[in-house]
């Protein structure tokens, strides 16, 4: 099954619409342009609850979105002719679930239909608009849980949700991410064959089955932001378009969830750490170091938002609101020497007993070496030197040359720096540690 990109369909639609405006004139020509932007742009806000909304009715995703695209080339083909409605939303919407209708008509016996998608659909006509936006909210989560299914690989959710909440193309995913457009595309396919195959219920999960998968939503959402906010490869360090996905997915997921504290716990750790986004580089592009943020430039408002969620996070949070509450640590400082990393330590030995992890660790050895000292810190680092999972971690020999550099030893710290410098795939984190690399120089000896 081919899968088609909303720029893919913009386009095809667009080349139509503008090919009948070329015999009236240039005047025509520049408002079906206008209309063709206009279309793109509602498609791009709701084409998330247009796929839910079609997928309760379909019962397949990857099915859902084409016909969500036959809506959108609809009014790409219609609107330049009668005018924008003045719900679009709800147009695509009600054309696309009107496809939906006739196909399982057209597919299945008056029976089987009647049984499937109920009476209602078959004796009542679509209604012009959305009239129980609960519904579609619910429809909303349903596709989120989908997405998100721990059927499918980190690789595929993450590419899938994207597409399909995000309402990325797959050339911007595959930009985001540093790989193929084919690569993309094929995750994307795959994923739509493997929850048709393993015949995914498109519901909402209760009880334990509910709290085990939707770790696995916030997971996706908690990986695209950690992509845009310290990018594994690739010449950027930041790439706000990310984390300003991933924050919209986690906003989305609060409004559908309102009584589950670890979302809250995910928006919180979200908004404060996006708000340090404009201070973490330079004019070039260049990393700053959390130390040296001018932190008048850190974003208030989503400082704000971030210490409201994690109230609602409440007192006994999960890893999320535990991270979050590490944020808020720094988020409510104006000054870094302000620090309390006493505190931030305790927090991260709380994170490590909720999930044991060397990263986890990494960061604890970080806090106590600030609050106690960079030995303290430094004997904690040695410990983990042995770990599987840190080796080719370039931040564990980052993390030993500050420690190091900080105790004198400008020698040892020189060849951890380059040792990570080796190890990262960030230009930019690289071109940090090389500098860092060339001004470590041993403490000068006394007398």
């Amino acid at each position: 099954m081919a899968v088609t990109g909303a720029g893919a369909a913009g386009a095809a639609g667009a080349a139509r619409a503008a090919g009948a405006a070329e015999a009236t004139g240039t005047a025509e020509v520049a408002g079906t342009a206008e209309v063709a932007g206009t279309v793109e742009t509602v498609f791009r806000i709701e084409s998330a609850r247009i796929i839910a909304s079609v997928t309760r009715i379909v019962r397949d995703v990857g099915l859902a979105e084409e016909i969500a695209q036959d809506a959108l080339v609809a009014a790409l083909e219609q609107w330049p002719a009668t005018g924008v409605p003045d719900r679009p939303g709800a147009w695509l919407t009600t054309t696309a679930r009107r496809r939906a209708i006739d196909l399982v008509r057209r597919k299945e016996t008056y029976a089987r239909k009647l049984a499937e998608v109920g009476r209602s659909l078959e004796d009542v006509p679509p209604p012009p608009e959305p009239a129980e936006p609960d519904d579609i909210d619910d429809d909303l989560l349903r596709l989120i849980f989908t997405a998100c299914h721990p059927v499918l690989s980190t690789a595929a959710r993450i590419a899938l949700t994207l597409r399909l909440l995000g309402g990325l193309t797959t050339g911007e995913i595959a930009r985001a991410f540093l790989t193929s457009e084919a690569t993309v595309a094929q995750r994307i396919v795959r994923a739509k064959r493997t929850l048709a195959t393993a015949a995914v219920p498109f519901e909402v999960p209760y009880g334990a089955e509910r709290a085990a998968r939707l770790s696995s939503v916030l997971e996706v959402v908690y990986l695209v932001f950690n992509e845009g906010y310290a990018a594994t490869a690739g010449d950027d360090l930041v790439r706000p378009a990310l984390c300003e996905d991933a924050l919209r997915l986690a906003r989305v997921l609060a409004g559908l969830m309102p009584e589950e504290p670890e979302v809250h716990g995910l928006v919180a750790l979200l908004e404060l750490q996006a708000s340090r986004i404009p201070a973490r580089t330079g004019p070039d592009g260049a990393p700053v170091l959390l130390a040296e943020q001018d932190r008048t430039r850190w974003d208030r408002m989503l400082i704000l938002r971030g210490l409201e969620a994690l109230r609602r996070a409440g007192p006994a949070g999960g890893p999320y609101a535990v991270q979050a509450a590490i944020a808020a640590q720094h988020a409510r400082q104006v000054r870094y020497e302000d620090t309390d990393w006493a505190a931030i330590a305790a927090l991260y030995g709380r994170l490590l007993e909720l999930t044991p992890s060397p990263v986890v660790a990494l960061n604890r050895a970080v806090a106590v070496g600030m609050a106690q000292g960079p030995a303290a810190g430094l004997a904690l680092v040695d410990e983990l030197a042995g770990e599987p999972a840190l080796q080719g971690y370039h931040l564990l020999p980052s993390v030993r040359g500050d420690l190091l550099e900080r105790l004198g030893r400008g020698a040892e710290a020189r060849t951890e720096f380059e040792r990570a410098a080796a190890l990262t795939r960030n230009a930019r984190e690289r071109e940090l540690l090389l500098s860092r690399a060339s001004r470590a120089t041993p403490r000068p000896e006394p007398g």
